[in-house]
């Protein structure tokens, strides 16, 4: 089932020294990144307040990796635009954050983007039966979102399963990407449920070597 999968790993600057953002955002690039992930929070959807489209285009000159923002604002249409003016490739959302999940996920592609959809761990996965066909990527939390830090929700990891086996029976090209609580020592085990592209905010923020921690990673997601 994973022969063929290719994995991505997204360090997600919301672990990042905010001082030296962009230092930090090149030395992960360096170290064999894939994406870059945005969190963006607007202490009104999540309790917690992070980065605009500012950062996101202040960042943009200094990393070629794809741009990954995960939107996690009510209401979302406005900024959708604003993100894809500053260089964002690919925008996700919450689909309770929408009042029209199939108008917002339009407005990401017109703006040129691929558009992603957002789980919570309670989330109901019904969403993804009218707009798996409009989808490049979904977007599962394994973690309650607003904060950074925090412990992988185990039972998260059979509706991985659940998301991947809808992914395969649509026959696209849909990424299935994790965010929350993502590490070495368990990334092994996020990729066996059906993920391909995984989001790690202090696991590689927080370890001396970026490089390292993201080599250890590939080498865990090599035997699966």
């Amino acid at each position: 089932m994973h022969a063929a999968m290719t994995f991505r790993i997204a360090p997600s600057i919301l672990s990042a020294d905010f001082a030296r953002l962009g230092e930090e955002v090149a030395a992960v690039e360096a170290a064999g990144a894939d994406l870059l992930h945005f969190d963006v929070m607007d202490n009104h959807y999540v309790p917690n307040l992070t980065v605009g489209p500012l950062v996101c285009a202040a960042l943009r000159p200094h990393v070629k990796l794809p741009l990954d923002v995960h939107l996690m604002v009510s209401p979302v249409d406005r900024i959708i635009p604003e993100f894809a003016k500053a260089g964002a490739n690919l925008i996700s959302f919450h689909p309770e954050a929408s009042e029209h999940v199939d108008r917002t996920l339009a407005l990401i592609r017109e703006c040129g983007c691929k558009a992603g959809l957002a789980f919570n761990p309670a989330t109901p996965l019904s969403y993804l039966d009218h707009t798996l066909e409009k989808l490049d990527l979904v977007l599962l939390m394994s973690v309650n979102p607003g904060f950074g830090g925090q412990q992988f929700i185990a039972s998260v990891l059979p509706k991985i399963v659940e998301v991947r086996k809808k992914i395969n029976t649509s026959g696209r090209d849909i990424w299935l990407e994790v965010d929350g609580g993502v590490k070495a020592d368990n990334i092994a085990q996020v990729a066996k449920a059906g993920a391909d592209t995984f989001v790690a905010g202090s696991a590689i923020f927080g370890a001396k070597d970026y490089a390292a921690t993201i080599r250890d990673m590939r080498a865990r997601l090599a035997v699966v």
